[in-house]
């Protein structure tokens, strides 16, 4: 599958997969002359990024845990890094609810203050 069909079904841009590509974030693909021919498996890869962006993962990071191993995608490393992130989201979460309590608590000690006109 060429480039731009990669980029309409994984909903990046042409610029962006080839960053990804420059990054190494992808494997390089295999050529059919001057045209880069991408897998499934490169689709798979490039929705991952898009998503683990979405959730505030760096490229960075991103990059220390997309591995290949014999060719393939080591999925199992990907999988524990996600676990990781949804621990991280849900810290986070925690957090949130703790503040939102906060603010709870001063605006229903605000409500028995005496209002100035």
């Amino acid at each position: 599958m060429y480039i731009g069909a990669v980029s309409k079904r994984a909903g990046l841009s042409v610029k962006a997969i080839r960053l990804y590509e420059d990054m190494g974030l992808i494997r390089v693909p295999l050529r059919q002359g001057n045209y880069r021919v991408y897998t499934e498996t490169d689709v798979e890869v490039l929705q991952l990024i898009k998503e683990a962006k979405q959730l505030g993962v760096t490229l960075n990071r991103l990059k220390g845990v997309i591995r290949y191993r014999d060719g393939d995608v080591d999925w199992d490393r990907i999988h524990c890094f996600l676990l990781d992130v949804r621990q991280q989201l849900m810290a986070e979460q925690a957090l949130l609810e703790q503040k939102i309590k906060r603010v709870e608590l001063c605006l229903r000690s605000m409500d028995s203050c005496p209002q100035t006109a």
